[in-house]
């Protein structure tokens, strides 16, 4: 059994380190940093007037940071079309504090039963002993 761990380790690092080589080890293609070329500086266009912001102004940006990353990956709130618009109005709306409201121990439930209760109370084990009954 160490006979063969020992093989599959040795072909697993071979294996990675031929995935490192080239033409060899010494003779590797560098870039000429000699070959490299300076750009250009940057200049301001002539035309490049830009008002400062007046004091008390509001930001030109519209929106919040969240807002303008939502708008740019998602393109914006879309129309809904007919069939969404009409399955929402007979669904009804809910209530806008209906999030805080689930979670309250004066909200009514209802019973899911005996077999429901004790699923959610029974305690977890590791699977060793669980069992299917497959109806013939």
């Amino acid at each position: 059994m160490r006979a063969y761990k020992t093989a599959i380790l040795l072909i697993s690092t071979s294996a990675m380190l031929g995935a490192c080589g080239g033409s060899g080890i010494f003779n590797r293609e560098r870039p000429d940093e000699f070959a490299v070329q300076r750009q250009a500086p940057l200049v301001v266009p002539p035309d490049f007037n830009l008002a400062p912001p007046a004091p008390g102004a509001p930001r030109p940006a519209d929106g919040t940071a969240s807002e303008q990353a939502l708008d740019a990956i998602f393109g914006g709130p879309a129309e809904r079309s007919q069939v969404e618009t009409s399955a929402l109005d007979r669904a009804g709306a809910a209530a806008p504090g209906i999030r805080s409201q689930v979670g309250d121990e004066g909200t009514n439930t209802v019973a899911k039963g005996r077999v429901t209760r004790d699923i959610i109370a029974a305690p977890e084990g590791d699977g060793a002993s669980a069992q299917t009954v497959v109806p013939g």
